[in-house]
């Protein structure tokens, strides 16, 4: 692992991050990774993180920088993943390091079979986490978003716990204290 990747991990999001969450936020790309204004809204989005055991922090040893995820269908062993970065760490292997870790994790340790994900086609950086991270691409869902009055394809991709693991460095990985493998 590069020795800028070393100061990563991925932890468990804690509502204490609020802060770190409402500066990313400020950044307007961020606007559709939810609905985070104020200090308020930054601790509800927090807090709700924090109690998902499938949520990470994308942290370094004092403060939050991103978020790893999954929403699980534990019935179909199914996660989609999501993820975001604040705008000073883009474009550094960051977040395609920690999709990678989430996913290795979920399809291990974590009982999941498979995992999804989808990403507007005009956002070629997330495809390119997602391809790093082990997905295999699946297929275009036609002007799927309306964003700003504009309709944007989503390209959609899937990673089963039978494909190869991607190569590539991982993040240390704390698990939640309430997860419970699927």
């Amino acid at each position: 692992m590069s020795s800028e990747l070393a100061a990563f991990h991925l932890r468990p999001v804690r509502e204490s991050d609020a802060p770190a969450i409402l500066a990313a936020f400020k950044d307007p790309e961020m606007s559709r990774q939810g609905d985070v204004v104020d200090h308020a809204t930054a601790t509800t989005y927090a807090a709700h993180l924090a109690a998902n055991p499938t949520a990470f922090a994308i942290a370094t040893d004092t403060e939050l920088v991103g978020v790893v995820a999954l929403s699980a269908d534990p019935e179909n062993k199914l996660g989609w993943c999501w993820y975001w970065i604040a705008a000073p760490y883009r474009g550094q292997g960051i977040t395609s390091a920690s999709a990678r870790t989430l996913a290795n994790w979920a399809l291990t340790t974590g009982g999941f079979y498979r995992l999804e994900l989808g990403h507007r086609a005009n956002n070629p950086a997330s495809g390119r986490v997602a391809v790093a991270a082990g997905f295999v691409q699946e297929g275009l869902e036609r002007e799927k978003f309306l964003i700003s009055g504009i309709r944007y394809d989503v390209l959609t991709y899937g990673r089963l716990a039978t494909d190869p693991v991607p190569a590539g460095p991982v993040l240390e990985l704390e698990p939640h204290p309430d997860f419970v493998a699927l």
